[in-house]
This record gives structure tokens, C-alpha cells and sequence, in this order.
């Protein structure tokens, strides 16, 4: 009974959550519209509906499709290359202290330089074809390498201590020791970098105007003064790196769980033997 109240309470909880925040999101939807409509003015500021319709009508032709795709590959090739580099270094970082001190400067070098430098030196290095891998790569690896290095440095002494007394092999106390305590940086880091890697991609696209980019499509939204469109793949970008985020968030997160779920049936096993 008591379970079943609960479940009520937090299922009315939840549609409370929802509602509001549908009504949160209407309420900048209209006062959207409203700025539109006084301003009056399509080229300078366009309302939503305008946005959607340009939206529809840019949905039907294939060649949205084959941007999107191609823009989203590229960039998620440089963040994902950046994000596993970064965990590579990190682990040599902190196993290997003068790697640490070796590194820091040009990571903190990556993360002072301005895009913009980043994005003239690829054009010179790759061309504009390859610019926002390299772009994405130069965002995401700092972070990446931050975030493994102080997940590590986390991690609990006394597992540490437990994994020593009870000899745990090096792949089963990365597994049950270090792997627990990198996972939450791990998925910190990637809500911040591939927001910022999709950011600067498309920041680099839009310079470098390679052919079947997002960035392309922007550009030529600003040359022809074209507010609704402009608004409309701005749209997609946020679309695109929201599903994007979640998806390998919900990847990483399921890895936790399997870890955690066969630790748990080991343990399971070893207390059934004892008994």
C-alpha cells in the first residue's frame, strides 16, 4: 500500500515537472513571436513560425539530410578521437608523474588559444574539408585529458589498499577501482565538450565554408540576409548535439552499470560458495 502511494506521489510529481515546463517553454515561445511581430522585420529578427516553415521546407530535400550527416561526422570523428586521446594521455599522466609536468603547458596552451588561431592554422595544415575534425579534436582533448587525470587522482585509498591485500590483478582493479572513480569526470566532461566541439566545428565550418557543411549553410543564410533560415539550422545544431550528448552519455552510463552489475554478481557467487 505504502508503494503504491509512493508511485502515485511520484508519478504526480513528474507531471508537475512536465507541465511546468511545457509552460515555461510556451511562455518564450509567445513572448518569441511577440519581439517578431513588433519588430516587424524578417531580416533583422524573425518570429517561429517563420523558422519552422523555412525548417519544413529545407527537411524535404536531400541535401539537408547529406549536410546534416556530413557535418555531424566530422565533428564527431575530431570528439571522439579528442576524448579517447585524452583518456590515453591522462592514464600515462598520472602513472608517469613527468609526463604530468611535460603535458601541462600545452594543454593549457590548447585551452587559451582562440578558436579563430586554431581555425586559420588548420586551413594551412588540412584545408577546409578536414577543419572541423581537427577543431573538435583541439576543444575536446584538454578536457578529456583534465577530466581522466583528476578522476584518477579521485580515487578512494582504501580500495586502493583492499585491491593491494587482496591481490587483485591491473584489469580487475581498473574495473572495480579506478574505472568507478574516472566514469562520473568522464560523463562531466562530455556534457561540456561536445557541446563546446559541435560549437567550435561549425564555428570552423562557416570560415573554412567546406562544401556540404552546416557551416556552409550558414554562410550562405548571412549572404543572403536569409534571418529564417539562418534561425532554422541554428536549430538543427542544437537538435543534433542534444541527441547526440544523450546517446553517448547513455553509452557510457550502461558500461557503468555492467561494471557495476558484474562486480555485483561475482560477489553474489563468492558469498552463495561461502554459505
Amino acid at each position: 500500500m505504502n508503494n503504491l502511494k509512493h508511485l502515485n506521489t511520484a508519478e504526480k510529481h513528474n507531471n508537475g515537472n512536465l507541465l511546468k515546463k511545457t509552460g515555461i517553454f510556451l511562455f518564450w515561445l509567445i513572448l518569441w513571436q511577440i519581439l517578431s511581430s513588433s519588430i516587424n522585420n524578417s531580416i533583422i529578427f524573425v518570429g517561429p513560425a517563420d523558422v519552422l516553415a523555412s525548417l519544413a521546407v529545407q527537411i524535404t530535400t536531400p541535401e539537408f539530410w547529406k549536410t546534416i550527416g556530413l557535418s555531424s561526422f566530422r565533428i564527431f570523428i575530431g570528439f571522439l578521437s579528442a576524448f579517447f586521446c585524452g583518456i590515453m594521455t591522462g592514464c600515462l599522466a598520472f602513472r608517469f608523474s613527468f609526463l604530468d609536468e611535460l603535458l601541462a603547458p600545452v594543454m593549457l596552451l590548447a585551452k587559451s588559444i582562440p578558436v579563430a588561431s586554431f581555425v586559420i592554422l588548420a586551413l594551412i595544415w588540412t584545408g577546409s574539408e578536414n577543419l572541423s575534425v581537427f577543431i573538435a579534436f583541439t576543444i575536446v582533448l584538454p578536457m578529456s585529458y583534465t577530466a581522466t587525470l583528476s578522476g584518477l587522482k579521485s580515487t578512494d585509498e582504501k580500495l586502493l589498499e583492499m585491491a593491494f591485500v587482496f591481490r587483485f590483478s591491473f584489469p580487475r582493479k581498473v574495473k572495480a577501482v579506478y574505472f568507478p572513480a574516472l566514469l562520473p569526470y568522464l560523463m562531466t566532461s562530455v556534457r561540456t565538450a561536445l557541446g563546446m566541439s559541435f560549437k567550435s566545428g561549425v564555428a570552423a565550418e562557416v570560415i573554412g565554408v567546406p562544401s556540404h557543411s552546416i557551416g556552409e549553410q550558414l554562410y550562405m543564410a548571412k549572404i543572403y540576409l536569409d534571418t529564417a533560415g539562418l534561425f532554422s539550422w541554428t536549430l538543427v545544431i542544437i537538435a543534433v548535439t542534444f541527441l547526440i550528448e544523450n546517446l553517448f552519455l547513455f553509452f557510457l552510463g550502461s558500461l557503468g552499470k555492467k561494471k557495476h552489475a558484474g562486480t555485483g554478481c561475482r560477489r553474489t557467487k563468492k558469498e552463495n560458495m561461502q554459505n
